[in-house]
């Protein structure tokens, strides 16, 4: 288990297909990640289920100062040298910037270019990816 304490280790805010348990979540394991911590944003964010896929991916898009919603993350630590290879194969829509958390923290995170959501959906009212994910299962009769 990696000490997350180390202080060469570099924040990184998920929001998606990257959380533990999700589809894409082994990229940040191979490449030496740890979850870190769950937060939240700060409420000048937007989360959008892109189109196309699979996998199903969600873009966050900050916005003007409590014109948005908090939005459920979770923070993974990875080396220097897995950052760069992970953040290397990030493609457009999506990008890394600095995301505001609402514990005042700015680590890197995903983020979606405004192109990006062109067709997506608004899912700003479910809180987070786990909850849209779980708005799409069927219920059982």
């Amino acid at each position: 288990m990696m000490d997350t304490s180390r202080s060469d280790l570099i924040e990184l805010v998920v929001v998606g297909a990257h959380m533990s348990g999700m589809t894409l979540n082994h990229e940040l394991s191979v490449l030496g990640g740890a979850f870190h911590r769950t937060a939240q944003t700060t409420d000048d964010y937007r989360l959008y289920a892109l189109s196309g896929g699979p996998p199903k991916r969600p873009g966050l898009l900050r916005i003007a100062d409590g014109q948005g919603q908090r939005i459920n993350a979770e923070v993974w630590v990875l080396p220097p040298a897995g950052f760069g290879i992970f953040v290397a194969s990030v493609s457009a829509p999506l990008s890394i910037g600095t995301v505001r958390l609402a514990d005042a923290s700015s680590p890197k995170g995903f983020l979606v270019e405004p192109e990006g959501i062109v067709g997506a959906a608004d899912i700003t009212d479910l809180g987070g990816w786990r909850s849209y994910m779980t708005s799409l299962v069927p219920m059982p009769d």
